[in-house]
């Protein structure tokens, strides 16, 4: 099941996504699907007729896992971490489809990440491995971007990868989805950057949601950002950057400079 987030005229809604490429429609439920389930209604619009929005701003944060790909440490010269590399994203980094993304000020080298998002559905914490479906909700697309410049200077990667507009998510929550064998792309530009797949991170799924929620407890609408593949690269402004994840769909952002 595909839950997007949109808006038609005023307030945000939540929607079932229904439909093949190029004839969607999207079906409005009531109220917010992670409190009250999801219960249709009669209201029925064309997707290309609605603003999708990120499909969840986070109450809570975003979590990132650094390094989880052995090629991607390699290509900017790190070890694999022994121990999980965490970080957190503020929810106000958080943006959706379509949305710009806006190049901070006081970096020069930011660069895309894509990745596999994880969406919580319930709070928890000490989440045993073989437990670890049970408290998620479903998974989208995400874009870790990282000022690589303030990165290398910044004892803490706070500014680096939360400066607002640096956690595209969407087009929306796929709930029904095996994590383990997947594709994950970037296109800068129409050109393939990043081409990846789930079977090649050092940690899946399961053992990073119970590894996070060992630091943190997970709240309903917690997204953990499950780390990129090799083939990162630098955007600029006037750029377009797009992030596939197979069995969920595309994000896709322009870049802009204030």
């Amino acid at each position: 099941m595909r839950i997007a987030r949109f808006v038609v005229d005023s307030d945000p809604l939540y929607g079932v996504v229904d439909g093949e490429p190029g004839s969607e429609e999207i079906t409005v439920i009531n109220g917010d699907p992670f409190f009250n389930g999801v219960e249709r209604t009669h209201v029925k619009h064309k997707l290309e007729d609605v603003r999708l929005l990120a499909p969840i701003i986070p109450r809570s944060k975003v979590i990132g896992v650094g390094r989880n790909f052995a090629e991607h440490a390699a290509e900017l010269g790190n070890e694999v971490p022994q121990h999980p590399l965490l970080f957190l994203k503020p929810n106000t980094a958080v943006i959706g489809p379509n949305d710009p993304i806006v190049l901070p000020e006081f970096s020069e080298e930011v660069s895309f990440e894509a990745e596999l998002c994880v969406v919580i559905g319930r709070i928890c914490k000490d989440v045993p491995e073989e437990r670890a479906e049970d408290v998620i909700f479903g998974y989208t697309c995400g874009n870790d971007l990282t000022a690589r410049d303030v990165q290398k200077t910044d004892l803490q990667w706070a500014r680096a990868k939360g400066f607002d507009t640096s956690a595209p998510l969407g087009p929306w929550i796929e709930t029904e989805l095996d994590p383990d064998d997947l594709a994950v792309q970037a296109r800068l530009n129409g050109e393939l950057r990043q081409d990846g797949n789930t079977t090649q991170m050092i940690r899946g799924v399961r053992e990073l949601v119970s590894i996070v929620s060992q630091a943190f407890t997970l709240l309903p609408g917690d997204v953990i950002m499950t780390g990129t593949p090799a083939g990162v690269g630098l955007i600029s402004e006037g750029d377009h950057i797009e992030v596939e994840v197979e069995g969920i769909g595309r994000l896709s952002n322009p870049v802009v400079r204030r």
